[in-house]
């Protein structure tokens, strides 16, 4: 038999949705937007949302069907005598029914289910919406508008989205369709809009259509540079044509870059680097284990003192494991742009212990770590791959071979672990050139395990301290001039500070294809750059007038629905 409520909460017409709105521990409820009280309100009980059983089933006008100990709503099935329910004949995890007194609630998500209703909200306030009993599910409707009908070649089109669903289900997914942010090419363009709700029913299509025409107000160089986000790529054909910018190398405070990537790929536990350092440091490992068994890469760091000294991590940035070259660099560098210093150890006099320890990297992935230290006195510092199955301990540290460079890569210390530079900008645009071992010469250091001296090759962990002066008025991107790069830096613009992911989704590949990288608002800019392991140099930083600065360049339409 069908149970119902009173007047107070009598059923609703057979057709159409019907919307809950409550709150846990609340007696107001509203339904499609009118008040009433619940007799029983909603609770939070074991963790679940919980609704008094019999009142949602009527405000929902729901026939609730059975006896008082067996009731069937829609699909689910509840036993209010076991605390048991079942939904379309599976049985549910134990706590979806549960009685207080006399009243039986149920989980508002499992009776969501039942329905094919849509349950939103948050920790405590909710929005359940159903098709009334003898309803039948309405298709979302899907709308669109541009702020004009008609646009110059180049120009922004704005478009406001405003589909619905005619039961109150939420929107899921849009597909378009012919949409563009700007066209670049006089005709007529058709730009249609599909949606799907959340019970997976499909709008019909929904189209507009544009006309551009006229005198063009930006080209792709020009609209990109007013409108791209950081991350995106943009075309520039002419880029390679820009001179260079005049820059001046600055001293400034600088330390010691431990550098180890030589072997690259080891075949066997061993220590890959070891130095000496006093005071701060940078160090930068990049490996793949070519063991045959699951490895780790190490960084110890033993006290030489005959006091204690303490070593402090100050940044650091990692990734592992992964087998994808470009994402070592930069998610390591994402890493150690967002750290805020560390651990800091004390080591007794000739005590060793990891400053580093990556997780375990199974055959053929990599690690790539980059960490700035400080220590209280010397220190020495050993980069070690270690087979997963030994312990880092003094004992099996001094059996280890010194692992011989695999000729290909470099492995060393360098004195200039920052390099400080300063520009003023002058005719736009121009290009400041990073990497390329000619105009950005490469740091040159020691292999303190041989003696010799070596080169690092596109500055691999170098940071490059640029001031950039009189950037009012201008963008700044990057032009990958060795192949594909992937990386981040970290820009300074007056109040703000921000870390760019570049590109923000894929590779960048091509010169002649920047990766738009700020917007500066103020007249300097800060730019934190580290040449990103796994990625290629030279590249260039590229400066350029925005058109943003007393409308020049056309109307700049800022408005984002």
């Amino acid at each position: 038999m069908a149970l119902t409520l009173g007047a107070a909460h009598a059923a609703q017409p057979s057709l159409g949705s019907v919307q809950l709105t409550f709150t846990v521990d609340d007696l107001d409820v509203y339904v499609n937007g009118a008040p009433q009280r619940w007799q029983s309100p909603p609770r939070n009980i074991g963790g679940r949302t919980m609704l008094p059983l019999r009142e949602t089933a009527a405000l929902l006008g729901q026939p609730l069907l059975g006896s008082s100990g067996q009731l069937q709503l829609a699909r689910l099935t509840i036993d209010t005598r076991r605390g048991a329910a079942s939904l379309g004949g599976a049985p549910q995890p134990a706590g979806t029914v549960a009685s207080i007194g006399a009243v039986a609630y149920v989980s508002a998500r499992t009776l969501a289910d039942a329905l094919n209703a849509n349950l939103t909200g948050d920790d405590r306030s909710f929005t359940l919406t159903a098709l009334r009993d003898g309803g039948n599910p309405m298709s979302p409707q899907a709308r669109f508008s541009t702020d004009k009908n008609v646009y110059a070649p180049g120009e922004r089109v704005v478009y406001t989205e405003y589909p619905f669903d005619p039961d109150g289900a939420d929107i899921t997914a849009r597909r378009w369709t012919g949409r563009q942010d700007v066209y670049f090419q006089p005709g007529t363009y058709t730009v249609t809009l599909t949606v799907t709700n959340s019970r997976g029913l499909q709008s019909q299509p929904f189209t507009r259509t544009i006309r551009v025409e006229g005198q063009p107000i930006d080209t792709p160089l020009t609209y990109a540079l007013k409108y791209a986000q950081p991350g995106d790529a943009f075309p520039d054909p002419q880029i390679l044509t820009y001179p260079a910018a005049l820059i001046s190398p600055q001293a400034g405070p600088s330390y010691p870059l431990l550098f180890s990537d030589s072997p690259e790929v080891p075949d066997q536990s061993g220590i890959l680097y070891q130095d000496s350092v006093t005071g701060r440091a940078r160090l930068l490992g990049y490996h793949l284990n070519g063991l045959g068994r699951p490895a780790r890469l190490y960084v110890l760091a033993r006290n030489l003192e005959s006091r204690p000294v303490e070593v402090r991590s100050e940044r650091l940035g990692e990734t592992a494991p992964t087998r994808i070259e470009s994402i070592l660099g930069q998610v390591t560098l994402l890493e150690y742009f967002a750290s805020a210093g560390g651990t800091t150890l004390t080591l007794s006099p000739g005590q060793a212990a990891a400053v580093y320890a990556s997780p375990t990297l199974s055959l053929g992935s990599g690690v790539n770590v980059m960490q700035d230290l400080s220590t209280s006195g010397r220190v020495e510092l050993t980069y070690v791959m270690l087979e997963d199955a030994l312990p880092p301990t003094p004992q099996v540290i001094q059996q280890l071979p010194y692992l011989k460079p695999d000729g290909r890569h470099t492995r060393g210390t360098f004195p200039d672990a920052v390099r400080t530079l300063r520009v003023t900008l002058g005719a736009l645009p121009t290009r400041l050139i990073i990497g390329d071992g000619r105009v950005d010469p490469a740091v040159t250091g020691t292999d303190a395990l041989t003696g010799q001296a070596v080169r690092l090759s596109g500055n691999y962990g170098v940071l490059y301290d640029l001031e950039v002066n009189g950037t009012a008025g201008t963008a700044v991107a990057l032009s990958p001039r060795g192949g594909l790069y992937r990386g981040a830096m970290n820009i300074q613009d007056g109040p703000i500070t921000q870390t760019i992911k570049l590109p923000r989704t894929g590779n960048a590949l091509k010169p002649d294809e920047p990766v738009l990288l700020w917007r500066a608002q103020s007249d300097r800019l800060n730019i934190d750059f580290v040449p990103s392991s796994g990625s290629n140099l030279p590249i260039s930083l590229v400066f350029y007038r925005t058109g943003r600065v007393g409308g020049e360049g056309g109307v700049i339409k800022t408005y984002r629905p």
